[in-house]
């Protein structure tokens, strides 16, 4: 057997069993042997009946004493076969669900192991659905650490691990040790194919954690290496186009109808060297909600053109991609710039128009969604590409839009501030730049965490202020009632508040299942202030600017993240007027009071970010990976931060000791297919 081996060579496998592992994501041998065990029952220990606690799972040495007659639930189609046991004068039960050819495989008067949970009941104790063992005598110790894996409906424990140690037993000392042995020394690190063996079937728990070491250490560092590889090469790898200095770019910055905070000018003088040192720029500009990041990008727009160079912007929704259209227009009304808005809601005559401007390099700026990474669109002189939201886009659109250039300056830009450990992972092949500092005179958002009960006194309040001439933001995580979740919709909602407090006000809703131009229209109406209350599900959550907008309320505020309601959050407060958001929840579970406490007493986006990455964890604060590397099978963000601090320091040592041939080879060849739009060469 070899590891690159399907695991249809193993005896046993056939067309329904490979199917089955593969909804597990397993088709090779190295994917049954990289398959980790997601829990561990501890069978080293074994209690004797009378010493059992009730709920907890155990091993027990006991006779068959008989065999009770079989009781059938006929409305649960239920039979449940009890079996009488017996240790030390203790009597107990072993009970099985539905299994009542137990029987027949139980021999009466023998002793056997069982393993499974204890249910105690003063002197009534039971052990439910027990794993069992017939013992030829009683000087059995213990089964070990028995693993346990995800599974299928039509896949046993037993059978995957039967075949698991099948398998190791045939490859192991097959698996490439691409570690250098100084790395291993340095950060002791046992060799990867101990490691393997021992995360499966460890002899105890303190192999276990060697095992769990090595591989947790191996995923920090594969992703981390990769990523500064990439970045490495990037820069490397060809010249960088040379913007240099213009004096309209500070006459730009001059005229602004307000100043730049000291972030922001440390932002532009970093973005301005990357220009100026010949290399390709790659970097990440991460600001909170309102830090002015969209002056950044126009700054460095205006650089490019002034060099003679096409800049593009793309953003990930049609609103976000208008909106930076008319901002951008308003920024360079006086600087005679050809700026063009490219997306998939213009017809074909204009778009076609406007994509022949763009290759004959009559265009200066182009804003857009994904049309401008369409085949058609090819760029005259396209020397900076800007992406907005960064996380909403994968890494192969990225690529695409790199690509219509030849080796462009490249800026991404998010608002969902990431914490610093996730920052290693996610953007380690970019620089990153950091606007800590909102603009002066920003009034602070008053939030508030309220109940249902209150919602009278907020309405006659919002109602104030709609008569003040502001507007109001009002959003529900479902656009349609269901009826599993108690979640106040869309459409009920408006339906509720026009008949029982704003039958005056102009109400409108906007949802991600209306037509594009649809949705576009009620937010320019929204915009032009024609719209007094705008009820949305989180569609509205990036980029929208409605400086008249005063109230953010978002129903049932347990069922978002903290990031998302910091970024909710941030779509009012952006004029002269004092603002407001109100969080309603009725859940008072202990996540839903930390969630509401950490929005009530902090604005700042970097420290919401690291509690909403404590309390909900890695998987769910990330959404979809960016970068194209694997998920994490075994490490863990949150409790292996030590880990992936010497997982960084040791992928610093190997780039700058020059010792990773082997580790890049090794990369390649593991990652093949999610790399296939990230250049490694």
């Amino acid at each position: 057997m070899k590891i690159s081996d399907s695991i249809k060579v193993i005896k046993g496998i056939g067309p329904k069993k490979y199917l089955e592992f593969s909804k597990l994501n397993i088709k090779k041998i190295e994917d049954l042997i990289y398959f980790f065990p997601k829990s561990y029952q501890d069978r080293t220990k074994i209690k004797s009946l009378s010493m059992c606690n009730d709920q907890e799972k155990t091993g027990i040495i006991v006779r068959i004493k008989d065999f009770s007659k079989d009781v059938y639930i006929k409305g649960r189609k239920l039979t449940i076969t009890k079996v009488i046991i017996e240790d030390k004068g203790t009597i107990g039960e072993a009970i099985w669900f539905n299994m009542p050819y137990i029987k027949n495989t139980l021999k009466l008067g023998k002793n056997y192991y069982l393993y499974g949970k204890i249910k105690k009941n003063y002197n009534h104790i039971q052990i439910e659905t027990p794993d069992y063992k017939l013992l030829k005598d009683l000087s059995f110790t213990g089964q070990g650490i028995i693993p346990i894996y995800r599974s299928t409906s039509r896949l046993k424990q037993k059978e995957i691990r039967k075949l698991i140690d099948l398998v190791l037993s045939d490859v192991i000392g097959q698996v490439e040790e691409y570690l250098p042995s100084f790395l291993r020394q340095k950060y002791n690190l046992c060799d990867i194919n101990f490691a393997l063996k021992n995360i499966h079937f460890p002899k105890d728990f303190y192999y276990y954690k060697i095992a769990k070491n090595r591989l947790v250490f191996d995923e920090f560092f594969l992703i981390q290496m990769a990523l500064k590889i990439i970045k490495k090469n990037n820069s490397e790898k060809a010249k960088g186009i040379i913007f240099k200095t213009h004096p309209k770019v500070e006459k730009f910055i001059n005229k602004l109808p307000y100043q730049l905070t000291n972030a922001q000018r440390n932002v532009i003088n970093e973005i301005m060297k990357d220009f100026t040192s010949g290399k390709i720029m790659n970097r990440l500009v991460q600001g909170d909600v309102g830090s002015g990041k969209t002056v950044i990008a126009a700054i460095a727009l205006l650089i490019a053109s002034l060099n003679g160079y096409q800049g593009a912007m793309m953003a990930p929704t049609e609103i976000l991609a208008n909106q930076h259209y008319l901002t951008f227009n308003q920024f360079f009304e006086k600087f005679n710039l050809n700026i063009c808005l490219l997306t998939g809601n213009i017809n074909n005559k204009k778009k076609s128009n406007i994509i022949k401007k763009i290759s004959e390099g009559r265009i200066d700026i182009i804003i857009g969604t994904h049309a401008i990474i369409q085949e058609d669109v090819s760029f005259y002189k396209l020397g900076l590409v800007i992406t907005d939201e960064q996380h909403r886009f994968g890494v192969k659109q990225r690529a695409l839009l790199n690509k219509k250039g030849d080796n462009p300056h490249v800026m991404v830009m998010t608002a969902t501030p990431i914490p610093r450990t996730l920052s290693y992972m996610l953007y380690g092949d970019l620089d990153i730049s950091i606007i800590n500092e909102l603009p002066p005179g920003r009034k602070k958002i008053e939030t508030h965490h309220i109940n249902s009960n209150l919602e009278k006194r907020l309405y006659e309040f919002i109602k104030k202020q709609v008569n003040q001439g502001r507007q109001i933001y009002i959003v529900c995580p479902l656009v349609e009632e269901t009826s599993n979740i108690e979640a106040r919709s869309v459409l009920e909602l408006k339906e509720y508040l026009e008949k029982n407090y704003f039958n005056k006000e102009n109400i409108a809703i906007i949802h991600g299942k209306l037509k594009k131009s649809d949705k576009d229209a009620i937010m320019r109406q929204f915009k032009e202030g024609l719209i007094d209350i705008l009820i949305s599900t989180t569609i509205i959550e990036v980029g929208v600017n409605v400086p008249n907008a005063s109230i953010m309320v978002i129903q049932n505020a347990e069922r978002f993240g903290l990031s998302q309601l910091h970024q909710l959050r941030g779509r009012v407060g952006r004029g002269p007027y004092q603002s407001y958001c109100f969080l309603i929840s009725d859940n008072y579970n202990d996540v839903t009071k930390k969630r509401m406490k950490t929005m009530t007493s902090t604005d700042n986006g970097f420290i919401i970010a690291e509690k909403d990455l404590i309390i909900r964890g890695p998987g769910e604060f990330l959404g979809v990976r960016q970068h194209g590397l694997p998920e994490l099978k075994i490490g863990n963000i949150i409790n292996d931060i030590e880990i992936i601090s010497k997982a960084k320091k040791a992928c610093e040592e190997v780039i700058e000791l020059k010792e990773y041939e082997l580790i890049e080879e090794y990369i390649k060849k593991k990652f093949e297919k999610k790399l296939n739009e990230v250049s490694l060469n």
